[in-house]
């Protein structure tokens, strides 16, 4: 009997590390994309698999979710910045959702960011201004995984910050809330809602609870 494999894309940084990282200590089964051997050794050293390839290449992909692991979720956290001439946000994650609805997988996880879609008045104009190349970039990547027909869950951070986590990340599907959230907190939300079904084709927003802007009344999702 094959094992479920949870394939993480972004790995090698920032909230797809921590990811990594709370998935290993539940002791998941992953398997990384990864550009470049940089930080193989690292993530083979805490026990992922490892499958060479760019997102941007549609058969490093394929050969990577249709190997003779079976893959039960497909996490993305790839994406680019701002100076990036060709980003990943949209056609790396294109490339993830066309290979997972081809493998089957049972679930799709996307994080974008508060900004994109129906959370673009949820950001300081100024702020939206200056990411919109992105924001578009990954509008369209939700869209898509939208439209594709699989089981999905789209998680928007609020503004990142790398120090642990305070175990006060949550989750809402109001799209006018915005505040700030370490990526630690992403990590652990996503975690929980591999196997929640209140998360099922949803949207949401992630904050911290006490570094919320302003003092909205909304609702957040309690995790199973």
């Amino acid at each position: 009997m094959s094992t479920d494999y949870i394939f993480l894309a972004g790995a090698s940084r920032g909230v797809g590390r921590e990811i990594a990282n709370c998935l290993t200590a539940q002791q998941k089964q992953i398997k990384a994309l990864l550009r470049t051997e940089e930080k193989r050794q690292e993530l083979e050293g805490i026990g992922i698999k490892i499958a060479l390839g760019d997102a941007l290449n549609l058969k490093d992909v394929e050969q990577a979710i249709l190997a003779e692991e079976s893959i039960h979720t497909v996490i993305s956290t790839i994406g680019g910045v701002p100076k990036d001439s060709e980003r990943a946000d949209y056609l790396g994650n294109k490339n993830l959702i066309d290979a997972a609805v081809k493998a089957g997988v049972k679930k799709f996880i996307l994080i974008s960011s508060i900004g994109s879609g129906n959370s673009a008045n949820a950001i300081p104009p100024q702020a939206l201004e200056t990411l919109k190349p992105v924001l578009i970039e990954k509008e369209k990547a939700e869209k898509y995984l939208i439209d594709s027909g699989l089981n999905y869950t789209v998680i928007r951070p609020g503004g990142l910050k790398s120090e642990p986590a305070t175990g006060n990340g949550i989750l809402t599907e109001d799209p006018r809330i915005a505040g700030t959230i370490h990526r630690a907190d992403v990590a652990q939300l996503v975690c929980h809602s591999l196997n929640s079904e209140k998360t099922n084709n949803k949207v949401l927003s992630a904050i911290d609870e006490n570094m919320i802007y302003g003092q909205p009344e909304f609702e957040k999702i309690t995790l199973d």
